[in-house]
């Protein structure tokens, strides 16, 4: 995720104002919580969502796992094996509450990883 909202105030992006009287609102004046973000950042000319294929740079284990970032409880990934497209792709959900995450197919092991959604380290 490459926007901050370090330059707005922490609550105040989460709410929109509204439409004045007698008008109807745009997208940016009605929209609130994660969809608003998505707006500013957009108007910023950046990306709010994370939507890039998980770089595999080694098969992970129990000690190097992929770290999978997210501001969820959960993310769903799809594993193609390493190398890339080594098996067919199978989805597996990445959950907070687990040690690990494990693919079936070609054992490559996935950690959850939580970000801020205000401010993201990515």
């Amino acid at each position: 995720m490459l926007f901050s909202l370090s330059a707005h105030k922490e609550v105040e992006p989460l709410l929109g104002p509204g439409a004045k009287a007698g008008t109807i609102p745009t997208d940016l004046e009605q929209a609130t919580g994660l969809e608003r973000m998505e707006i500013l950042a957009k108007m910023e000319g950046k990306e709010f969502f994370d939507m890039e294929p998980l770089t595999l740079t080694h098969l992970g284990t129990k000690k190097n796992p992929i770290l999978v970032k997210t501001c969820d409880d959960f993310r769903y990934i799809g594993c193609t094996g390493f190398p890339s497209d080594s098996h067919e792709n199978i989805w597996i959900t990445v959950e907070k509450g687990h040690d690990i995450d494990r693919c079936p197919e070609c054992g490559c092991v996935y950690k959850y990883e939580h970000v801020n959604v205000v401010n993201p380290n990515y």
